[in-house]
């Protein structure tokens, strides 16, 4: 069975900001041209390049950040609309003097900033990619962008700082929009060289003393897979192993984000700054707002005064994986930042510090209340009286579901995707799930309608399951399609229920089946 897991993006990278951040025509038919060699110099390294490189350990608890630095005070370059010239950004910097990726002292102000904030690990949004190398390529500020960043790190060092280490999040936008036009398949000799060329210019750009790297390993976090062409297993290994030969025997930590159907370090998940997303990396944010970016339908979650943060960073500590990446540093377009800023002053760095200590020092927050905090069970069926019993229906592209009468009852009815199984979301109350794992039966009354399969995926602690445990799968039932209403119970064994499915939900129904429907679903403590 293949696991699908549909995209829901909130910001595109490159494609969100196409107007002010990339004139390159959307990717057509072009020829392949040659990928140039290395950008920096800090290629075919030995063992003495590495000399006063640090690591954390798989076991650290690691704070991490997006730092995007495509912005230019003096050209206007990402702050303004390109379409009518508008003001382009959601927040603001408290000044735009310096404000500029060729600026190393605006590059050290937010280095000092991050220390302290807590933060451990910057990963840079690089839109590097091989058709950007030249300096009038629309995306060229990717790399001229690296040598003030890293000339900052280095004087706060000299200066006896402990700035956070660098690691890259590689913005996969640039597989379909770029200046060649090339869209970039994966599944190729060509598109793997074209991937692994964008990692390969980026750490060749930093001496490793100022990698981030998790075990040895420098950290390396994917964005979307819709991007590319085609992709499958051979892009990362391919990168892996180009990257040892030309990196000193390292390999990448490399962490795909859960829309990639391959296997990586872990898993990462963007929209965090719209609630907590935990698939292997966590990830929460202050809110979101992106209606001054021009064209957009405006989607917006209110910050309710650090309240909205607060209650992430709550939830995740309750459940904490060892690496949490924070939505974001400075992205002011769509309103997620926690640098200093005129709209906020310096409240989210000082926020950031108190809850990245807690952290750190392994802190569990209280049982949350709620009024399902006692319950032994929370349930779920359609009609209004479903939204007050502590589990809840999460509609997503690939479980649209509509309720209807089927057989005598108001049931959910599944509504597959071509050639694909029915899915059904489910997500806990916050209140029910306080514990860090469980174990836990779901039962389904369901009607038998067609011949099939029927079992539960969970968010689950089994890192060998899909995207790292969060579809952690239960044995299979066998559906007879003998049309009579039927319950059926499956154990779930070390539930996290962090949310870390589509769309937040805890765990799904998956239905092999062409038919499917579903009248109560309720979820037991063991």
């Amino acid at each position: 069975m293949t696991l699908r897991l549909p995209l829901r993006i909130h910001r595109s990278g490159l494609a969100v900001l196409l107007g002010s951040c990339a004139s390159a025509a959307l990717a057509l038919a072009a020829p392949e041209r040659p990928i140039p060699p290395a950008f920096g110099p800090h290629i075919n390294l030995a063992s003495k390049d590495f000399a006063g490189a640090r690591s954390f350990r798989s076991k650290d608890r690691i704070v991490g950040t997006y730092y995007f630095y495509c912005y230019d005070a003096p050209t206007r370059e990402h702050i303004v609309n390109p379409e009518d010239g508008s003001d382009g950004l959601t927040d603001h910097p408290p000044t735009l003097e310096d404000f500029s990726y060729k600026s190393v002292r605006w590059h050290k102000q937010q280095l000092r900033d991050m220390t302290a904030a807590g933060i451990d690990v910057l990963l840079a949004v690089f839109w590097g990619a091989p058709s950007e190398r030249d300096p009038k390529a629309t995306l060229y500020w990717s790399y001229a962008g690296l040598g003030p960043l890293v000339q900052a790190r280095e004087e706060l060092l000299r200066d006896g700082q402990r700035p956070p280490r660098l690691g890259l999040f590689y913005d996969t936008s640039t597989l379909q929009y770029n200046q060649w036009g090339i869209h970039i398949d994966l599944t190729t000799d060509y598109g793997q060289r074209w991937f692994y060329a964008t990692v390969r210019d980026y750490f060749s750009a930093i001496p490793p003393r100022h990698w981030a790297m998790i075990d040895g390993q420098p950290i390396v976090l994917l964005y979307a897979a819709a991007f590319a062409k085609k992709h499958d297993q051979g892009f990362i290994d391919y990168t892996r192993q180009q990257f040892k030969k030309e990196f000193g025997g390292r390999e990448p930590y490399l962490v795909p984000q859960d829309s990639w159907q391959v296997r990586g370090d872990n898993v990462c998940a963007w929209g965090g700054a719209l609630g907590l997303r935990n698939p292997g990396i966590g990830e929460l944010g202050p809110g979101y707002n992106d209606t001054a970016v021009y064209g957009r339908k405006p989607l917006i979650a209110k910050r309710d005064g650090g309240r909205f943060y607060e209650a992430n960073w709550l939830k995740f500590l309750r459940r904490p994986s060892n690496f949490v990446m924070l939505e974001t540093w400075n992205e002011f377009h769509e309103g997620t930042d926690i640098c200093e800023s005129k709209e906020y002053g310096r409240q989210y760095i000082e926020l950031t510090r108190k809850y990245a200590d807690l952290f750190k020092q392994g802190w569990t927050p209280p049982k949350p209340k709620g009024p399902f905090s006692g319950a032994k069970a929370v349930s779920a069926a359609p009609g209004g009286s479903s939204e007050n019993s502590g589990l809840r229906l999460v509609p997503w592209e690939d479980g649209a579901t509509s309720a209807r009468n089927q057989n005598g009852q108001l049931a959910w009815i599944a509504q597959p995707l071509p050639g694909s199984s029915a899915y059904l979301y489910f997500q806990a109350d916050d209140s029910f799930k306080w514990s860090r794992s469980m174990n836990a039966t779901v039962r389904v009354e369901y009607l038998d309608a067609a011949p099939g399969l029927l079992g539960v995926e969970f968010d689950g602690e089994d890192v060998t399951a899909p995207q790292w445990g969060a579809y952690s799968g239960t044995k299979k039932l066998a559906l007879k399609g003998d049309r009579q209403w039927k319950t059926a119970a499956f154990k779930l064994r070390r539930a996290r229920f962090t949310g870390a499915q589509n769309g937040g939900a805890d765990f799904r129904l998956v239905a092999e089946a062409p038919e499917f429907a579903v009248r109560k679903v309720t979820l037991r403590r063991d």
